[in-house]
């Protein structure tokens, strides 16, 4: 797949069945052929779109990883989709004595099964028995040291687009030590299934964190490509350095066109319907709300011990599950809403929140100190506070977004 010795087949109508939180099996690594190589053509019908992935597009980024040592920044979304499903791009550039070094894993791990916040070591992959260094955690960029063998580095994970899914932070610590250490990176880039809108309010730079780097508001519209081309153009990397960028586009994408993800780019986010409601629900992580972790309706539910249960007829009980080990409110009965027949939204929905607030029962304080973090601002949470509806609230951040469009709009690849 990955040389001039090796031929791809020709893969034509695939449709990709994308079921709740399912992953498709693994395909053969074991090239074909090995007179040539060309490019794998996917035909992926997901709503209106014909999508080819970064990673499929092997004639462009093949002549690059020629006698390279190569590092990649890499997780369970890597993957090359194909007749079978899909492959591992680092188990089929290994299968093809692509010349691979090591692996460098952000949240969730290199395989995808560690918790939300949870410790992600170092270590080797049983699989490939390659070398992971963790980007979560106490190192959160690669340093000198871990970068001397390498001559390159890929980029490709699955982002959805929320300020606060920490992949783009990594990204941007990625960007940086690989601009410092004079490496050049490569970002194959995929489809943001919630790029069709651009909503929230602008980070506050006082407010900086690994769940909000930037000065963009919550969901910002862009694919991963594009967004690594504006932390370059706005000069966001310390002390202004430029990161060598190679964005490997997709074809046939388009920012309104719907995409279905093959795989689950975290354990909480199952399916198509907790993707788009995620940026909406994730505000609960600051708050004494559980937004649904430790049950099989990973933010598509929500709900506390502290809501009254006279308005909230939805129940549910958080146990420890796949990415939830210790949930919020284990064991106790929750009362809250269920919005697993929610039809996607094309923005930022406030009024479950604003509700949450003003239905909390108990003395247990509603917000905690992760709220402002996520918010990227104090003032939503003073203007929650104080009784505004979530259309006062959103007018408030309309200079920041239409500065923001106009800003995000030299860099953008895609219509």
């Amino acid at each position: 797949m990955f040389k001039n010795t090796v031929l791809f087949p020709i893969v034509v109508g695939i449709v990709l069945l994308i079921s709740c939180g399912n992953e498709r099996k693994h395909g053969d690594t074991t090239p074909k052929d090995n007179s040539t190589y060309i490019d794998e053509t996917l035909k992926q019908v997901q709503g209106d779109a014909n999508i080819i992935v970064g990673a499929n597009r092997t004639s462009a980024y093949v002549p690059l990883l020629k006698n390279k040592n190569i590092g990649i920044v890499a997780n369970q979304t890597s993957v090359i989709l194909n007749t079978d499903g899909y492959t591992h791009l680092v188990d089929s550039l290994l299968a093809l004595d692509i010349s691979i070094k090591k692996v460098f894993a952000p949240e969730h791990g290199f395989r995808g099964m560690a918790d939300a916040g949870e410790m992600v070591k170092d270590g080797v992959d049983s699989k490939t028995n390659l070398p992971i260094v963790s980007l979560y955690g106490s190192n959160k960029k690669p340093s000198k040291a871990q970068l001397t063998d390498l001559d390159l580095i890929i980029f490709d994970i699955q982002d959805v687009g929320a300020r606060f899914y920490t992949y783009i932070s990594t990204l941007h610590y990625v960007m940086e030590a690989c601009a410092e250490s004079n490496i050049p990176l490569i970002v194959f880039d995929r489809p943001n299934p919630n790029g069709h809108y651009i909503d929230g309010p602008i980070l506050e730079m006082e407010h900086q964190s690994f769940v909000g780097m930037h000065p963009i508001p919550v969901v910002h519209g862009m694919t991963i490509g594009e967004y690594a081309k504006m932390i370059n153009g706005e000069a966001w990397l310390k002390d202004g350095v430029q990161c060598n960028l190679t964005i490997i586009e997709m074809e046939h994408y388009a920012h309104n066109k719907s995409y279905s993800l093959p795989i689950k780019p975290s354990p909480n986010l199952p399916n198509d319907i907790a993707i788009n409601l995620y940026p909406s629900l994730c505000f609960f992580e600051g708050t004494n709300v559980s937004a649904g972790r430790g049950t099989s309706g990973q933010f598509q539910v929500y709900g506390s011990p502290f809501l009254d249960k006279d308005k909230y007829a939805f129940k549910f009980i958080p146990q420890p599950n796949e990415g939830a080990k210790y949930p919020k409110h284990k064991g106790e009965l929750c009362y809250g809403e269920d919005l697993r027949d929610t039809k996607p939204f094309k923005a930022i929905h406030l009024d479950y929140l604003i509700n949450a607030y003003k239905n909390s029962v108990g003395k247990q304080p509603f917000f905690n100190d992760f709220f402002v973090k996520l918010a990227g601002t104090k003032q939503l949470q003073t203007q929650i506070e104080s009784g505004l509806s979530s259309e006062d609230i959103k007018q408030s951040w309309e200079a920041g977004l239409s500065e923001f469009k106009d800003r995000r709009a030299t860099y953008l690849i895609y219509d």
